[in-house]
């Protein structure tokens, strides 16, 4: 390996998951083996010391050292996810370490919800950044001087990178590497690890989108299974406030105030949601499933999943539906 191989170091601890590690390391690896004189990268892992580190989903890996054992100059430091993220954030001593390390190195970087190790370690203070979509609430509830950006693939703010859930980091690592060693190079890589060179859509396309909360008044939670069954219905607010026997005002505030959401953002989630289930599951024409979830015509459909989900329908049902695989 010669002088010229960017060193690249992850960070691990117990209960991390290890598509977090190894997807961007074999996109690295790749790399290696790609660049003109097979010089891209030194990959290394690292833990709190050097025995073996059990994943989540019970593999184990043997760090290359102890982090406290780090020296030298680092060009790129990525942060892992996992459950165990948590009490790597109740590390003082690993926070202080990855902080210090981030100093020194080029770029830092995390997979999912290695997010909290960076923002723990104060390293997103200020910034934009992204983690897995069922964390991010969460992360921006905890940390309210970062600004989380829930539907990205990754962000990159600076010299500070977070990729969203899991697979994202293979993303990220890709445009690291394209960042690094040209286009030619990452294209190549992508094609031997059959994946989009730049994924098309957010992650908003993965996640579920009625994350409302659960109303308390009977009334209100009478009024969303209502919506559920009458997609196809007009669901303006005058039938909505009218079915849950309060003035429009009233029942707009307190629908909002209960959910978290407008009557119409929460209607409008409730098709998309219905929509996303027909195209996954059935083979029924795109005006039939626009017709079904009360969007009218597949025009309207087309303008609110590219508003919402990022993709259109069609492109939707070519990556999720399990017809398309038969």
């Amino acid at each position: 390996m010669t002088a010229t191989a960017k060193r690249i170091v992850f960070v691990v601890f117990p209960d991390f998951q290890i598509l977090d590690l190894t997807g961007p390391h074999e996109v690295f690896a790749q790399a290696r083996r790609h660049t003109a004189d097979q010089s891209g990268y030194t990959i290394e892992t690292v833990a709190g010391r050097t025995a073996p580190v059990r994943s989540t989903g019970g593999l184990a890996i043997t760090p290359t050292g102890a982090a406290g054992e780090l020296r030298g100059p680092v060009d790129t430091l990525i942060a892992v996810g996992g459950p165990g993220v948590q009490r790597a954030c109740e590390d003082p001593w690993l926070v202080g370490w990855f902080a210090r390390t981030s100093r020194r190195a080029r770029r830092t970087a995390s997979v999912c919800s290695g997010a909290y190790l960076l923002a723990s370690a104060g390293l997103l203070d200020g910034r934009r950044a992204v983690t897995h979509w069922g964390r991010c609430a969460d992360l921006a509830a905890r940390y309210p001087e970062v600004t989380v950006d829930p539907d990205p693939i990754f962000v990159r703010d600076g010299s500070i990178w977070t990729s969203a859930g899991v697979t994202a980091g293979l993303d990220m690592a890709l445009a690291m590497v394209e960042e690094d060693h040209g286009a030619e190079v990452s294209r190549t890589i992508a094609r031997q690890l059959v994946m989009f060179v730049q994924r098309p859509g957010g992650q908003t396309q993965f996640s579920a989108q009625l994350a409302a909360q659960l109303p308390s008044r009977t009334p209100l939670r009478e009024v969303q299974g209502w919506i559920a069954d009458h997609l196809a219905d007009d669901l303006a607010v005058t039938v909505l406030a009218a079915r849950a026997r309060m003035s429009e005002r009233n029942f707009t505030r307190v629908f909002r105030a209960e959910t978290g959401r407008t009557p119409a953002a929460y209607v409008e989630s409730a098709r998309v949601e219905a929509a996303r289930r027909l195209l996954e599951t059935t083979d029924t024409t795109l005006q039939s499933v626009a017709r079904a979830c009360g969007f009218g015509t597949p025009e309207t459909m087309h303008r609110t999943f590219r508003r919402t989900v990022r993709v259109t329908p069609g492109e939707y049902r070519r990556r999720f539906s399990a017809h398309s695989a038969l």
